[in-house]
């Protein structure tokens, strides 16, 4: 555009996008002011001009008010600085709708009642704080009078949501979720029953124990490279399919040889029992998972989703354990 032409207001609003009454409410308001006036008294504009109202529309459409943007054409204030205080509030509001968002959702999928509309909107409206207090009354409760490794007690107390600045609705849905069922007193009482059942024996405290947590651990990891191994396609015939199952029941043995005391790890038993697996005979059938489980499962997915980590390992269901545990049987037949 030539710098020294004027435009008509017509002209102006073609090039702005803006109508002809926002033009003159912007001059009116002293934001951006005509360049001068033709002899009929009619506004024009010079380029300056005209960049200057295209600037207070792109402003006007992220939100700024006209005490902003009269700082910013006046130099008052630097564009950046009204960027930077913008987007906090726009930031603000996004949390804000998602929060709402998740509680509709909530609600939608659910038959919420007027007084649970409400808390669910305080519970994704909570502090850190809060929800740290509320997540430490929680493990108070469950674990009150657990006697077991003080380790145990305090890597269950660790198992704690960390809802992240920006979360996503997925992550807000998990919070009111958890939220309610740590408040929920049939929840509390059931967990911490379950806690108090299985490791009030000699043999539940030694689980308990920081060497049998790893021991466990170890012994699931062995597992779950098995499976992976398999669904990748290895063959049972296969020396590394041979070695996974060698390794499954000589772990399996000193597993359970640490579990009940004994001095020896029967590797001969465990293999045996793991050659003469039969899908449709005794050992076919997975024991159905204790009731207090599934709540400490349930409790670290929740989790799990608020944190954006992996979950606690989908308890597989028995078709595909069988897979597995086929497919090493027949790798042990096959050795030599």
């Amino acid at each position: 555009m030539n710098e020294l032409k004027l435009y008509s207001i017509g002209d102006v609003a073609r090039r702005t996008g803006l109508s002809v009454s926002a033009i003159r409410f912007y001059a009116d308001e002293g934001v951006v002011t005509p360049t001068g006036l033709t002899e009929g008294g009619f506004r024009q504009y010079d380029v300056h001009a005209i960049a200057r109202l295209e600037l207070v529309r792109t402003l006007r459409d992220l939100g700024a008010g006209l005490d902003d943007i009269r700082r910013v054409l006046a130099a008052e204030t630097s564009l950046h600085d009204l960027a930077v205080t913008h987007l906090r509030l726009v930031e603000d509001q996004l949390r804000q709708f998602r929060a709402r968002r998740a509680v509709l959702r909530t609600i939608t999928r659910q038959h919420t009642t007027a007084e649970q509309v409400s808390l669910m909107n305080k519970l994704v409206s909570m502090s850190d704080d809060d929800r740290d207090q509320l997540i430490d009354q929680f493990w108070d409760f469950v674990t009150d009078g657990l006697d077991v490794h003080p380790s145990y007690v305090e890597r269950l107390r660790r198992l704690r949501p960390h809802l992240p600045e920006e979360p996503s609705t997925e992550q807000l849905e998990a919070w009111i979720e958890l939220a309610e069922i740590v408040r929920d007193e049939e929840f509390r009482t059931a967990l911490r029953d379950f806690l108090h059942r299985t490791f009030g024996t000699e043999q539940g405290k030694l689980m308990a124990t920081p060497e049998m947590t790893a021991r466990v651990e170890r012994h699931r990891r062995l597992l779950l490279e098995a499976r992976a191994s398999q669904q990748a396609g290895v063959t049972a015939d296969s020396p590394q399919a041979r070695d996974l199952a060698e390794r499954v029941a000589a772990d399996s043995a000193e597993l359970i040889a640490t579990m009940t005391g004994e001095n020896d790890a029967d590797v001969d038993k465990a293999r045996r029992n793991l050659v003469e697996f039969d899908r449709n005979g005794k050992g076919a059938q997975r024991p159905a998972k204790a009731p207090g489980l599934k709540l400490l499962t349930r409790y670290h997915s929740l989790v799990a989703t608020i944190n954006g980590t992996p979950g606690p390992d989908p308890d597989p269901d028995a078709d595909r354990a069988a897979t597995v545990r086929e497919w090493m049987a027949t790798a042990l037949r096959q050795a030599p």
